[in-house]
């Protein structure tokens, strides 16, 4: 049963257990169809197996949003570890993916995204040779206790509450952000019967849509709206909860974009997305990261993401994430992961339901 939690109650249980599965990236393998990126192809200065970067040096990262505070936590351990200035960059991860592929092409050493997809489709082959799925999520509902109704918010109820006219509803930009457009396959899930009765019906689907608003691009800005009171309930990762002192609540599998079976990719498929020009198809959740071919310390990039799959996994898993045991690298591109990558990572033509 889908339960409340509190922060201090999903920091002690993180790392016991792990989310269940993947969520939120292309069920069947299937992605965001948009158009290919344009720009000539820059080699990567690793060639296919780079190693760890000696000396001093510097790192820049672009990450999502849901990130900042697991990636603040690794820049900590990152630097009393390495001789190296980091300097990073949280935005919605479609947002943070066109700073590289879209002009004026801006450089960074890493690019880690709340959807996989964005580099399996956008970033590669033009800009990127290899990306790793490293981690999972949930949708997630966050509020607190001044939020309205939350003592008679429930896992049999949300969708009742979410309608109401008193309350104030919000999520990320979709356009921009995954968590927007995962948000609103959320919202169109539960309509969908799976194994039985669907949650709820068109029209309150409809009524869940209509009372949510976008005010802020990314759940960065979307959580201090939520803890300053602007907001009620706010559409989140389960991450959240480990990492801000607000409450969530565990949705149904499905609905949440969290299991990675063939039964589970195929209902979130049914949910589709489309903003920004680009149609989103719904599926499990699935980070990604890569060191861009344009970028320019590639080696210390590699060294970040390295750092990241093996001390760091449990930095990752502490912020809330389930982290994989191995990092899963794309089949088609192991020759060009850079061989500190690969020794926390193995390849795979797919993901469970998720082609690579």
């Amino acid at each position: 049963m889908p339960k409340q939690r509190s922060r201090r109650a999903f920091l002690a249980a993180a790392g016991a257990s792990g989310i269940v599965g993947l969520a939120g990236c292309g069920g069947n393998g299937g992605g965001a169809s948009s158009a290919g990126a344009t720009g000539s192809s820059t080699e990567s200065p690793t060639g296919e197996s780079s190693t760890s970067a000696s000396g001093s040096g510097d790192v820049g990262v672009f990450h999502a949003g849901s990130l900042t505070a697991a990636f603040e936590d690794l820049q900590r351990g990152f630097t009393d570890q390495y001789d190296a200035t980091v300097s990073q960059e949280s935005a919605g991860s479609v947002r943070s993916t066109k700073k590289i592929t879209q002009p004026p092409h801006k450089s960074a050493d890493v690019l880690a995204v709340a959807d996989f997809r964005l580099l399996r489709d956008d970033l590669l082959p033009t800009y990127g040779d290899w990306y790793a799925i490293f981690a999972t999520n949930a949708m997630t509902l966050a509020y607190t206790d001044d939020s309205k109704h939350a003592d008679e918010f429930t896992s049999d109820n949300w969708w009742n509450v979410l309608t109401r006219d008193d309350v104030s509803v919000a999520h990320s930009d979709p356009a921009v952000d995954p968590n927007g457009y995962r948000s609103l396959m959320s919202m169109d899930l539960g309509a969908i019967p799976f194994r039985g009765d669907a949650l709820y019906d068109d029209s309150t689907a409809s009524a869940l849509k209509d009372n949510a608003h976008v005010p802020a691009s990314d759940e960065v800005d979307l959580l201090s709206q939520l803890e300053s009171g602007k907001i009620d309930y706010a559409w989140e990762y389960q991450s959240t909860g480990a990492t801000h002192d607000v409450r969530t609540l565990d949705l149904q599998s499905s609905v949440d974009l969290s299991k990675a079976t063939s039964a589970y990719a195929d209902h979130y498929a049914k949910a589709t997305v489309t903003a920004g020009g680009t149609t989103y198809t719904g599926a499990p959740i699935a980070y990604g990261v890569s060191v861009p071919s344009t970028a320019e310390h590639a080696d210390w990039g590699a060294t970040w993401v390295s750092y990241m799959l093996d001390d760091g996994a449990d930095v990752i898993a502490k912020d809330g994430f389930s982290a994989l045991d191995a990092a899963v690298v794309p089949e088609s591109a192991a020759d060009a992961v850079p061989d500190g990558v690969m020794a926390n990572a193995k390849a795979k033509s797919a993901l469970g339901p998720l082609s690579l």
